[in-house]
């Protein structure tokens, strides 16, 4: 009868065998880890603006060949920018709108950046100049997102102004909401409008 004695799992005395194994780990965690960054970074980078957006963060155009009673339309920031030369008799209605009569009555300075402080929203206060002549608000619903009808002198709505055909906002010769669903007036983008008629958004 022979006795083989204990076995030993010399496997196990390997010098190395350990730090292989958790090379092995770390490796395929950090492969992994590339990875997944490689697949949502398209998500991420989605989410930041366009390079033509940024492009066109600040704009200059020369109004002077804009005729009274003209409605012109302009993209900011890829939104639909309306500016209006407005006739006497337009202002003149627009400023003959008590308060009262208004649905938003205060535009805050996140609505109106231009202003250092929330306004009550009387033409004088959204007006790009002390006549009331230029009119510039961003041409964007604030009910759901919709572009107003308008600009081009038809569908003007109720009140002179703009239409929205999506849920039947009516907004005044101001950019005023006056009837439907829209929570408040249009907005106005940051803008200069100087003696010379060169007006730049964004600035």
């Amino acid at each position: 009868m022979s006795d083989a004695g204990p076995t030993i799992d010399q496997s196990a005395d390997e010098p190395g065998k350990g730090d292989r194994r958790d090379f092995l780990y770390l490796a395929t965690a950090a492969t992994g880890a590339v990875a997944i960054g490689a697949a949502i970074w398209p998500l991420i980078d989605s989410m930041n603006p366009a390079a033509d957006v940024l492009s066109q963060s600040v704009i200059s155009l020369d109004l002077t060949d804009v005729v009274v009673g003209s409605r012109i339309t302009i993209t900011w920031a890829g939104k639909p920018v309306f500016i209006w030369r407005r006739s006497p008799e337009t202002i003149s209605e627009a400023r003959a709108t008590p308060l009262d009569d208004l649905v938003d009555q205060i535009d805050k300075t996140a609505e109106n950046p231009n202003n250092s402080q929330d306004m009550p929203a009387l033409d004088v206060n959204r007006a790009a100049d002390e006549t009331g002549e230029w009119l510039v608000v961003i041409g964007i619903c604030t009910h759901l997102g919709c572009v107003p009808l308008g600009q081009d002198g038809s569908s003007i709505g109720d009140f002179g102004g703009w239409f929205c055909p999506c849920h039947g906002s009516h907004y005044d010769r101001s950019g005023r909401i006056r009837k439907g669903p829209a929570p408040r007036n249009l907005d106005i983008p940051p803008y200069t409008l100087g003696p010379d008629l060169m007006l730049t958004i964004g600035a």
